[in-house]
């Protein structure tokens, strides 16, 4: 009898896959090592590589930016919050930095429009931000 793929063990295995890329990014031939290891299709691990906007099957920064776009972030500040980040790193949404450091980007919801406007540096959610919080928060990542 086949077992039944559960997504949460493909989702599990791409997280994992690009957590130890060092580019933060699931690379093809991790695809295809997680295709042969549950037994399905490369296209299956694409699919749903790329319906979870966490996953990126691009090589991004050490350290990811996100911006929230959603409503009220946007209507509490949030343009004057991503011009500031976008000047102190000199990228806009959707690139990296020379340096490979910071992969900027916009995203729907970060889940915290309790504080808005608000960003996710890595794993960790700020927010309640001023243009010169949200760089102060930047420099000092870029200082550990």
């Amino acid at each position: 009898m086949k077992a039944i793929l559960s997504e949460p063990s493909l989702l599990q295995l791409l997280l994992d896959a690009q957590s130890f890329s060092g580019k933060n990014y699931v690379s093809e031939e991790e695809v295809g090592r997680i295709a042969r290891e549950l037994n399905v299709t490369k296209s299956r691990v694409y699919s749903t590589a790329s319906f979870y906007s966490e996953i990126s099957l691009e090589p991004r920064g050490r350290h990811l930016v996100r911006i929230c776009t959603n409503a009220p972030c946007e209507n509490a500040g949030k343009a004057e919050v991503q011009a500031a980040i976008q000047q102190e790193l000199g990228i806009v949404p959707g690139e990296t930095t020379e340096d490979g450091m910071y992969t900027l980007e916009s995203v729907n919801c970060l889940g915290a429009c309790y504080m808005s406007p608000a960003i996710r540096i890595d794993d960790e959610v700020y927010g309640n931000l001023d243009p010169e919080e949200a760089v102060r928060l930047i420099r000092e990542t870029t200082e550990e």
